[in-house]
């Protein structure tokens, strides 16, 4: 696989000390790009399985190219003729999603990074009316988060709002060393609003895509649709 994360065109938020680090992987050519074009296409989501196969695909994808940021040392692996030295991770990962969307995804992190914590967050958008509504947080299951990588996870990045209150939640559970934030497909309202409301210090936004906008009922333009119930059906 090509150095997807090194190619990227970065864009950043940027204070007068620090800059957030911003990848957009549809800036480069990778099959990433693939199954991005299959779970936008109206003529292939009707397949829930491939659907959702697609979305554990780009977080498979999406999980090797964060781990080239990790800290890494060296270790002796004992093998049957002798030892082997190997260069693995170090990090404390703990891998968060928000629920019930972010499960596919989830699952193609966890697919790669095998050894993380787990954490779950129940956020859901309760309108007022037609147009406006307010973001809450029910539910949030998760272990320590100090001095450990916190990835947090949502296919579907449309205002940035769910994704700040669920970091938001997640510090009732301590404080992260760093902060990963993925999404398959967000606004560039959304990372605008990531980029200020989360630490810029520690913080990275990984995008498979970044769309420019969003409409009348906040959902992304183009985007793809609801991503729930793309993968487990419509909800009543």
């Amino acid at each position: 696989m090509l150095q997807i994360a090194q190619e990227i065109v970065y864009f950043a938020h940027i204070n007068s000390n620090h800059i957030m680090k911003i990848i957009n992987f549809a800036e480069t050519n990778s099959i990433l790009n693939q199954y991005v074009a299959e779970i936008r296409d109206v003529q292939v989501q009707s397949d829930r399985l491939r659907f959702r196969r697609n979305i554990e695909r780009i977080g498979e994808i999406m999980a090797y190219e964060m781990s080239k940021d990790f800290a890494y040392s060296q270790k002796n692996i004992q093998t049957p003729l002798g030892i082997a030295p190997v260069q693995t991770p170090d990090n404390q990962l703990v891998l968060s999603t928000i629920l019930r969307a972010g499960l596919p995804f989830h699952q193609g992190f966890l697919s790669y990074f095998d050894g993380a914590e787990n954490a779950f967050v129940s956020a859901y958008r309760k309108y007022k009316d037609t147009l406006k509504f307010d973001i809450h947080i029910e539910y949030i299951a998760s272990p320590r988060i100090d001095g450990k990588t916190l990835i947090i996870t949502d296919p579907m990045l449309a205002t940035g709002s769910s994704m700040e209150l669920s970091y938001q939640a997640m510090l009732t559970k301590g404080h992260p060393a760093e902060i990963h934030v993925a999404s398959i497909i967000a606004s560039r309202q959304a990372v605008e609003h990531i980029a200020e409301t989360l630490p810029e210090d520690k913080t990275t936004i990984w995008c498979a895509a970044i769309d420019p906008e969003i409409n009348e009922h906040s959902y992304i333009v183009p985007g793809l649709g609801d991503a729930g119930d793309l993968a487990f059906g419509e909800k009543e």
